[in-house]
């Protein structure tokens, strides 16, 4: 190291070094470029893997601990509800007052950890896998109808069984349909601008995965995927004209399928014209059953465990109709809190909507939503007589492993989403209006990305900026001083 002489004090003066500079990239972030570093010693790895694990619970927004708190008190609730409505259909059947819930627990422990590892992966590979999602979900639900694998209940052939394993592919297709659409609307925006280009592009894929769910009867399975269909296109900015056009003449057919079947026309006239007398012990029985364990429960409920109604009144205790279950036991109070905590997941999906920008990522958040939402408010309407029976299950609180499994991957997509701000720009899939004073034609382009910034981030630039003004301020108290001893 040199040192000079300063010509006014003729003092010695030692350089400084060199100050961080800022590099302009072609994205438009500024990366500060440090001076380089001397060689260190290599040290003990134990603080890199605790630094490792820590960066697996980590997240940069308050809305990723919104929804992975509230799914995990809904999971830990349902497992309660679960060993509670189960318990004595499970003496029955296995002499085991825990089997069920032993199962349920094990597909928790399954699906946690698939949340967990689904919110670690990037945006870009959900979409790299958006077209083997929808084959993989297809083949699945192809297997429904192959004999030796696929097998039916209650009227519907909707669910596979190897060996001791028994799954519900339809859950999986409903995720595989989200992503794919997403893809698909985001790739290819040009399509929304014409429907007959959307119905081409959408329509042959959804309406096959539809179509499968449909030719196994499980009519409200397919009501779901609908709202899910419809969610996709509406958050992506097709016209609601468009919408509801099509919701009509869907709506249409129907209605018709829903009263071509004699066990489903049975159910429907029961809900419209009440129960008769010959319909009690048949499709009345479980509906009816339904209505009492809630009347039954009053304000606080009978207390948790003290159900009579699973006591082989009310088929279907821990599945379809836990919700039944839950009003007995924890009363009217545990019912609300049941619907406020399904209001509360809705609000996490609306704020990781909100606050990301990339359109893949909203119109995934809003599928999943309407999926998890919409069908946790047509289960509990089903119970409470609002809506004929359909036989979907109370998400995330109903047992069933392939439900809940399916359920926790879906939102941990949503959590790789929710875990950091997006980056991309935030412009509209479709063309955007025109601005006012903008010339006829022209469209308002797009503002430049913005590059978010971790807390981190922040603060070691901050840093840097104190750092900096206060070497400034030291060269200015160094040279006024120099200048008064001059003048002098």
């Amino acid at each position: 190291m040199t040192t000079t002489r300063d010509p006014g004090t003729n003092r010695a003066r030692t350089p400084r070094p060199p100050e961080p500079t800022e590099s302009n990239e072609p994205n438009g972030s500024n990366r500060r470029t440090a001076p380089p570093k001397t060689d260190s010693p290599k040290t003990d790895s134990g603080p890199a893997v605790v630094v490792g694990v820590r960066k697996l619970f980590q997240a940069e927004t308050p809305n990723y601990f919104l929804l992975l708190g509230t799914t995990i008190f809904l999971v830990a609730f349902g497992l309660v509800m679960v060993l509670s409505s189960s318990s004595v259909e499970s003496h029955l059947e296995s002499d085991d007052f825990f089997a069920s819930f032993s199962k349920q627990g094990l597909f928790a422990l399954i699906g946690v950890p698939f949340m967990l590892v689904a919110s670690r992966m990037p945006i870009t590979f959900w979409k790299r896998w958006a077209w083997p999602a929808i084959f993989v979900g297809m083949g699945l639900q192809l297997l429904v109808f192959v004999p030796g694998i696929g097998w039916g209940y209650g009227g519907n052939q909707n669910w596979i069984r190897i060996g001791n394993i028994s799954a519900q592919p339809s859950e999986v297709l409903k995720l595989a349909v989200i992503v794919w659409i997403a893809f698909i609307l985001t790739t290819k925006p040009g399509v929304m601008g014409n429907w007959k280009q959307l119905v081409l592009t959408i329509g042959p894929v959804a309406g096959a995965a539809i179509g499968l769910v449909l030719f196994g009867q499980d009519l409200g399975t397919v009501v779901v995927m609908a709202l899910i269909v419809y969610a996709c296109l509406f958050i992506a900015g097709v016209k609601l004209s468009w919408l509801v056009t099509s919701a009509v003449l869907i709506g249409t057919f129907g209605i018709l399928f829903a009263f071509s079947g004699e066990s489903r026309t049975e159910r429907i006239n029961a809900w419209i014209n009440g129960c008769t007398t010959a319909q009690y012990e048949t499709f009345c029985w479980q509906p009816t059953h339904g209505k009492w364990a809630l009347a039954s429960g009053g304000f606080f409920g009978v207390g948790l465990g003290n159900s009579k109604a699973k006591w082989s009144w009310l088929p279907e205790a821990d599945n379809d109709y836990i919700f039944a279950i839950i009003g007995e036991e924890l009363g009217l109070i545990g019912a609300v809190v049941v619907l406020v905590l399904f209001i509360v997941l809705a609000f996490a999906f609306i704020r990781v909507i909100r606050s990301n920008n990339d359109p893949f990522a909203r119109i995934v958040t809003a599928g999943v939503g309407i999926w998890i939402v919409g069908q946790a408010f047509i289960n509990i309407a089903v119970v409470l007589g609002v809506l004929p029976v359909l036989g979907v299950p109370l998400p995330l609180i109903s047992a069933g492993g392939s439900a809940l499994i399916a359920t926790l991957l879906a939102i941990g997509v949503v959590l790789s989403f929710a875990r950091e701000p997006s980056t991309a720009p935030d412009a509209p899939l479709a063309p955007g209006p025109r601005t006012a004073g903008s010339p006829r034609g022209r469209r308002q382009t797009p503002q430049a990305p913005t590059v978010a910034q971790t807390p981190a981030e922040r603060s070691r630039l901050a840093a840097a900026e104190r750092a900096r003004s206060s070497q400034r301020a030291q060269a200015s108290q160094r040279t006024q001083a120099s200048q008064n001893r001059t003048t002098r």
